[in-house]
């Protein structure tokens, strides 16, 4: 796995992917740090309990996608950028609050790559937390929601979760 890079004391160092992203993107969704099953895949939200890619496919109206390639070419498809605001950690398991000895990834080259995104939303109370970590400037370029976790280890009814992910999702594309 390509996403490991060594040893930790207590688990080892992980790397986020490379972000989901071309020039037309308007919307940026961050997460936290790929979970062990993410890792194994080698793409963004792979456990299958995550609520992730069946809500996303639910509002945008899209089939389900299942490659890595589908999910990419969705999100493209409907100007939606995704990436992790953490560039390492070290952590054993896929919790969140396991994370520590966290590196960031650089949102100021990453802006300014895509200066087309207009809102970030945040998937969960964790990457809220680490993105607000970030020198203020950038925090405050764009305006930011934290979104409850698709997380299975967030208990909120999918219904409840898919309902204000479309509102925000809807509100960050019109």
């Amino acid at each position: 796995m390509r996403n490991i890079v060594g040893g930790g004391m207590d688990g080892r160092r992980i790397c986020s992917f490379e972000p989901v992203a071309d020039g037309n993107c308007r919307l940026l969704i961050l997460g936290t740090m790929p979970s062990v099953k993410s890792l194994e895949e080698s793409f963004y939200y792979a456990h299958p309990r995550n609520a992730f890619w069946p809500m996303i496919s639910e509002i945008l109206n899209e089939p389900l996608p299942h490659t890595a390639e589908e999910k990419k070419e969705m999100l493209i498809k409907h100007h939606i950028a995704l990436w992790d605001a953490a560039k390492s950690c070290v952590r054993e398991g896929s919790l969140d609050s396991s994370m520590k000895d966290v590196e960031l990834n650089d949102f100021r080259a990453f802006f300014d790559k895509y200066p087309r995104i207009e809102r970030v939303l945040l998937n969960g109370g964790t990457a809220w937390a680490l993105y607000h970590r970030l020198p203020e400037e950038i925090v405050r370029s764009r305006p930011c929601v934290k979104l409850p976790s698709t997380s299975p280890a967030y208990t909120m009814k999918y219904e409840r979760k898919l309902s204000i992910w479309r509102e925000e999702i809807n509100r960050g594309l019109v």
